[in-house]
């Protein structure tokens, strides 16, 4: 059973904001786009601190769904909530994700990705490396938090259509 603060996280390109959409009209639970609390419609982006001031307001809210990577914000995330979603799809399901939304209009960014962005590329590249022993040793560091792993995103589908279990 999902709780009523949820963290979904997992690379870019795996599909948060589509699984957090959905979620979200399965629950009625609010829903916080980090990617729209961090960056500006001029793709600019407000200050670490603001961020970290506003990320603790939501934190301290009754119910949410958090959805968003922003690894350096894992523990503070994972701390507040009851429900971790990690979608674990591997780097050739990421790489298709942020292809196939170049040029689509999305409310999860407050802009539209006109062209892949390289910077994104080497982050679906290296996330593997660089995320996903900082997020396990974070699983284990907090054993009370019900974490959900999917592999593939017709198990996260199930899963919702199951009505998440």
């Amino acid at each position: 059973m999902i709780g009523k603060k949820i963290v979904i996280i997992g690379c870019s390109g795996s599909g948060k904001s589509t699984l957090a959409k959905k979620l979200h009209q399965a629950t009625g639970l609010p829903l916080i786009h980090l990617d729209n609390v961090w960056w500006k419609a001029d793709r600019t982006h407000i200050s670490r601190d603001e961020f970290d001031q506003e990320l603790a307001k939501i934190c301290a809210r009754d119910s949410w769904i958090l959805d968003g990577d922003y690894s350096r914000t894992y523990e503070t995330r994972i701390a507040a909530c009851d429900t971790v979603i990690f979608l674990d799809y591997g780097e050739e399901v990421c790489m298709q994700g942020i292809i196939g939304r170049v040029g689509q209009e999305r409310g999860d960014i407050p802009w539209t990705e006109h062209e892949l962005d390289p910077e994104l590329v080497e982050m679906v590249k290296s996330y593997e490396k660089d995320n996903k022993g900082v997020l396990q040793e974070l699983f284990r560091k907090y054993p009370d938090k019900n974490v959900i792993i999917f592999y593939s995103r017709e198990e996260a589908e199930r899963w919702l259509m199951q009505g998440f279990s």
